[in-house]
């Protein structure tokens, strides 16, 4: 099930835009650090062709692959997709005119490029987890992930290894190494940004006051409720465990709630990454 585009996934899309963006000119570009992406390429041929902006680089590669996300994903995608990578592109582009940088914010290229990848991998990651992209391989990881099931990051890191060994090629080994370690380290914070936001609490309890606290988390927190049947291995007794899946915000809710109820109720919880069924999104 994809999420439907409202206001707060709107405005979410927006600042990840904008935290890309500043990712990528403020580091990624005044070091000359092309870690995959149409970003990455465009670094590239702006070192082979500096009479063309990054930014104007950009949109043009964007360009040409939303006819390819429009055939092969579907039109909604594209549609935030063009909005999102045409964003992007302005956004640097009015960068490099208001605010022009002639060089490197700090003479440490391995410093640029953690800065650059954990800020831009936060905003991809936000773009991502509300079924959006900002373009260029951004469109070619996502066409990977949604035929072979591969996680987004994972499926960004292979769409980015063509960067890459053109980054080798043309801006030699040393910035081509720091690529490498580039793409990997952003496959990973997107994907931690996600499993962030999707991260769900699988909570089991078990006191005596069973029908107060599954009338409450079904009727006021309106989650579903499996009760199991139990048997405590002290005390010999018949025990029921009421099992819930709920959100991380719900949780606190919950575990104040039990306590009211019943102070001696025995809690445990697991963490977990992904839910199906009626009433989340995945």
């Amino acid at each position: 099930m994809e999420k439907r585009l409202n206001l707060r996934s709107f405005l979410i899309i927006n600042l990840g835009t904008i935290i890309t963006a500043l990712g990528i000119y403020l580091f990624m570009m005044p070091s000359q650090i092309a870690a995959g992406g149409v970003s990455g390429l465009a670094i590239i041929i702006n070192r082979i062709l500096p009479q063309f902006s990054v930014g104007l680089i950009m949109l043009v590669f964007n360009i040409i692959l939303f006819i390819l996300a429009f055939i092969v994903i579907g039109k909604e995608f594209v549609g935030l997709t063009v909005y999102n990578s045409l964003l992007l592109s302005a956004l640097i582009y009015v960068f490099e005119r208001l605010i022009p940088i002639n060089g490197p914010i700090i003479d440490d290229l391995l410093v640029n490029l953690i800065y650059g990848i954990l800020i831009g991998g936060v905003g991809m990651g936000l773009i991502f987890n509300e079924n959006a992209s900002t373009g260029g391989t951004d469109i070619i990881a996502k066409i990977i992930s949604k035929f072979t099931h591969l996680n987004i990051g994972t499926s960004l890191l292979i769409a980015d290894s063509v960067v890459v060994v053109s980054a080798i090629t043309v801006l030699g080994i040393e910035v081509g190494l720091y690529a490498i370690l580039g793409i990997i380290l952003n496959s990973t914070v997107i994907d931690k940004v996600i499993a962030g936001f999707n991260t769900k609490y699988q909570v089991a309890i078990i006191s005596k006051e069973v029908e107060t606290i599954t009338k409450f988390i079904t009727e006021d927190m309106y989650r579903g409720v499996t009760l199991l049947h139990g048997k405590g291995g002290f005390s010999n007794e018949e025990k029921r465990v009421i099992h819930t899946v709920i959100s991380r915000s719900e949780y606190g809710i919950l575990k104040k709630k039990v306590m009211e109820i019943d102070p001696k109720a025995f809690i445990w919880v697991n963490v977990v990454s992904e839910v199906h069924g009626e009433g989340y999104t995945f």
